[in-house]
């Protein structure tokens, strides 16, 4: 069996996988729910329920709002008790919507059957068809991206889908919510792969999974076989982090090396998802379910049980690890996602939303930053960087305000994965002056642009 991977850089971080035989759990529902804005990438989504309104899980509580934005679903029954603010995991206030819960009451128009539907029993969905299922159903990437799945299936004019690639890679340290779902819902994910294909016109499928998951790879290999599927194929990958970035997932399965932005990858004939999106895509479709859950891994090495979740959307970050034992003791931080690219939250009372795959408790230990030393010249940031790029240079142009120098360095197809400071023997804090320098070159293109 030919292991691939990804042509340039590469770390590979201690993986601590502590939830990886952990079977998912249904989450309990929220007392309150609480459902931001913007849990994708685009203009944040607008109201059109108000105080005092009555739902159900299942109902529209905020449509899109703009075109590169999506719908937003109540994933409980009740009573919206506000529409006002809520914190956010970067510690900000932002639009929200609070619902207090009331039963479990369900759309009549979703399908709660666990009979599984195939794309071949259903030849009146058109891609179109499929298309506006997905937009309807307010499908984003569920990876973290958090991108609208309809626009991704529907390329620009100048760029030609030749296949779709599902990202089971799951390189981030920690996180397990991906693996288990691959496992647990084999069939559906399958299903999902079909879907997606049909809705992007392309006749290949790829489902791209490192070799630390080899009962995910076996079940899916014996599962197409079984089906007689032969025009998906599981990719074995390599372990290396960022692995699951999608131009590192396209040069590793398909050997094709995505240009610099604003070149994305289905300008090389790929159409990427998440595992957790082809789920979701499927109950769309095929059981009129909205996205409002999905799974997440609650982890940390301190952590009494380290457990996978299938949560209701607008559940607290607090009610989850509460599940798995509370808050271990001494001095921790808990991030919005995986050690890597997670983001560190200030308040328990941030909700789970569309694209959170995993909350991660470090210890102090873990956690804690040594002291900055000067560079040594020794230029292993730049060997670890997937993309090509010069890291020590850009965090320095970046100190120094050099906008124009970060500009010319290609400062903004930095996928922000943290290899340099990493790997970094003197400990600079290479990503965050290149996140800076990256937000200030990104302000100015725009201004320019207008």
């Amino acid at each position: 069996m030919k292991i691939r991977t990804f042509r340039i850089g590469g770390i590979h971080p201690e993986e601590n996988k502590l939830s990886n035989d952990a079977m998912t759990q249904q989450a309990p529902l929220p007392k309150v729910a609480i459902f931001p804005m913007s849990q994708h990438i685009g203009a944040p989504a607008k109201p059109v329920v108000k105080k005092g309104d009555k739902v159900k899980v299942g109902t529209l509580i905020a449509e899109a709002g703009g075109f590169v934005s999506a719908h937003i679903y109540s994933s409980v029954s009740g009573t919206v008790h506000k529409v006002d603010n809520a914190i956010n995991a970067s510690g900000y206030q932002q639009p929200a919507i609070t619902i207090t819960v009331e039963g479990d009451e369900w759309e009549d128009s979703i399908d709660r059957s666990d009979k599984l539907e195939t794309l071949e029993s259903h030849p009146e969905f058109t891609p179109e068809e499929i298309v506006n299922k997905i937009k309807k159903a307010g499908v984003v990437g569920m990876g973290g991206a958090c991108f609208p799945t309809h626009i991704k299936l529907c390329p620009p004019p100048d760029a030609k889908a030749e296949c779709v690639i599902i990202n089971g890679v799951e390189c981030e340290p920690y996180i397990t919510s991906d693996y288990r779902l691959m496992i647990e819902r084999s069939d559906e994910l399958i299903e999902g792969v079909k879907i997606l294909m049909a809705g992007a016109k392309v006749d290949k499928g790829y489902i791209g999974i490192e070799n630390n998951k080899p009962a995910a790879i076996e079940l899916l290999t014996r599962k197409l076989k079984e089906k007689n599927i032969t025009n998906i194929e599981v990719v074995p990958l390599a372990k290396k982090y960022p692995q699951g970035g999608e131009k590192q997932l396209v040069d590793a399965v398909i050997g094709r090396q995505v240009p610099a932005p604003p070149a994305i990858p289905v300008n090389v004939g790929a159409i990427v998802q998440n595992a957790g999106t082809a789920v979701a895509v499927y109950e769309a479709v095929m059981k009129n379910k909205p996205l409002f859950e999905r799974y997440t891994t609650v982890t940390g090495k301190k952590l009494k049980k380290p457990s996978n979740f299938l949560v209701r959307m607008g559940t607290t970050f607090g009610e989850l690890i509460d599940l798995c034992g509370g808050l271990p003791e001494g001095d921790n931080k808990i991030l919005a996602g995986g050690p890597m690219m997670g983001k560190a939250v200030n308040s328990l009372d941030v909700p789970v939303g569309k694209g959170q795959n995993s909350i991660t408790i470090l210890t102090n230990e873990d956690a804690h930053r040594k002291a900055a030393q000067p560079c040594i010249r020794c230029a292993k940031c730049v060997s670890v960087c997937p993309m090509g790029l010069e890291p020590y240079l850009l965090a320095k142009g970046s100190e120094l305000n050099k906008w124009e120098l970060l500009e010319n360095e290609m400062v903004t197809s930095c996928i922000e994965c943290g290899s340099c400071q990493f790997t970094c023997p003197a400990h600079r804090p290479l990503l965050d002056n290149i996140r800076l320098g990256k937000q200030t070159v990104m302000g100015i293109l725009k201004s320019r642009a207008k």
